[in-house]
């Protein structure tokens, strides 16, 4: 009986806070009910006349009368009838840092608005004015390695060759296009490893990279002198000639230089990674070494020890997601990096980060090493190894190298004297306030 009557109270008191609630409660006017939100209306009016530049045109045109009357006819199919507006066109200038606003044309199909209008701004560009971006030039040749006698590993569903031709298109704002080399086949590559320009580019500085993915294409009088576990004195002749023309070496995905591949050398039944893919011989860890080795101007050894580590997830340091915003290339920030090299092995081949693409935990993915011998300052040659799992990114590979050359984007004025003007659409509901 008593929670009956204590239920009794509570009901009698929520009734009599509602009615005085509902008692004191100020309701708008009934023509306020719903009200229209001018100033948006007034935006997506202006926004959607433009999109075939009629606002723009007529404002760059004020004595087109023909213009303005079919932007008066266009405002007014596109406003509800009940809707009065008034727009207004001003020109803009500079004086002593302010910048001013004289008006120079206006329509309007009201005399009076009302207490209850509101305003958009709209800025329009004249239509003679372009914006556009200019990048500074590298100095350096760029070779892609375009082999179609070589195979791939870890490229997964991609070519070397497809692989390559976007590699061109994405990189050739920032080099001259005759400084843009794609290596069509083995021979080609051979011939610059034994320092004999393919046209009139310069060896010196160049940059290589390497589309195969963990293999490494191999020209066919290389191939001739090695076999078995030799074929890691090839990698050593690759770091040999990185340090000797001072050549920025690009492995794009993986573990660098595990294979070699010439498919028109490697024709045998056993001539495969061991997976399938034909044409090539597996090297191992070894090729790295050797490689690294060669690098550091250090005597050839063979070393099969595994250079690299499994580091996981790792994200695009803050440095490359700048660099992404300037450039306009926007990889996953997010990326997982199985093939890392281990920053013990930078400090055994004196290599010094000279851009890192990514937050490092443990190991270094993804950065640029720059080889600097002890007792030197001089770079000779660098090794871009981005150490990530199975399918490349290609805009990876662009991003690393833009972060170390760090080439300039040179932008058009856009707000130069006369380029721009002001236009104000100003909407009231009939009847005024």
């Amino acid at each position: 009986m008593m929670r009956t009557v204590e239920i009794l109270i509570v009901i009698l008191i929520m009734t009599g806070a509602f009615l005085t609630a509902t008692f004191f409660a100020v309701l708008p006017s009934p023509r306020q009910v719903s009200p229209l939100n001018l100033r948006r209306l007034a935006l997506s009016t202006l926004e959607t006349l433009d999109v075939q530049h009629d606002v723009s045109d007529a404002a760059f045109d004020t004595e087109n009368n023909t213009a303005w009357n079919q932007l008066q006819v266009a405002l007014s199919a596109s406003l509800p009838t009940s809707v009065v507006y008034n727009l207004t066109v001003y020109d803009i200038s500079s004086q002593n840092g302010q910048e001013l606003y004289s008006a120079s044309r206006s329509i309007s199909n009201a005399e009076s608005l009302g207490i209850g209008s509101d305003v958009a701004s709209y800025m329009v560009a004249s239509s003679n004015v372009t914006f556009s971006l200019t990048a500074q030039k590298i100095g350096a040749t760029l070779y892609i390695l375009d082999c179609s006698d070589a195979n791939g590993w870890w490229i997964t569903g991609y070519t070397g060759q497809s692989i390559a031709e976007d590699l061109a298109n994405l990189l050739v704002p920032y080099f001259q296009p005759s400084s843009i080399i794609l290596v069509q086949n083995t021979t080609q590559f051979g011939q610059i490893l034994d320092g004999q320009p393919l046209g009139n580019e310069s060896l010196q500085n160049a940059i290589i990279i390497n589309t195969c993915g963990e293999a490494v294409p191999i020209p066919a009088n290389y191939s001739n002198l090695y076999s078995g576990d030799s074929y890691a004195q090839y990698a050593y002749q690759l770091g040999k000639r990185v340090n000797q023309y001072n050549w920025t070496w690009v492995s794009i995905v993986g573990y660098p230089l595990y294979y070699v591949s010439n498919t028109l050398q490697f024709t045998g039944p056993g001539d495969q990674n061991t997976w399938g893919i034909f044409g090539m011989k597996l090297v191992g860890a070894a090729g790295l070494n050797a490689f690294l080795e060669g690098l550091d101007d250090q005597g050839y050894s063979y070393n099969g020890a595994w250079l690299t580590s499994d580091v996981g997830v790792v994200t695009l340091s803050s440095t490359a997601l700048d660099k992404c915003d300037y450039y306009g290339i926007y990889p996953s920030p997010i990326q997982t990096a199985t093939r890392a090299l281990s920053s013990l092995n930078t400090v055994q081949y004196n290599l010094t980060t000279a851009a890192p693409l990514f937050n490092q935990p443990n190991g270094a993915a993804g950065a640029v090493y720059d080889h600097i011998s002890k007792g030197s300052t001089d770079t000779t040659g660098s090794l871009f190894a981005l150490g990530l799992t199975r399918v490349p990114d290609v805009r990876l590979t662009a991003l690393g190298l833009l972060c170390d050359y760090n080439p300039r984007i040179y932008k058009s004025v856009y707000t130069a004297a006369g380029t721009s003007k002001l236009v104000v659409l100003q909407l009231g509901e009939a009847g005024g306030g």
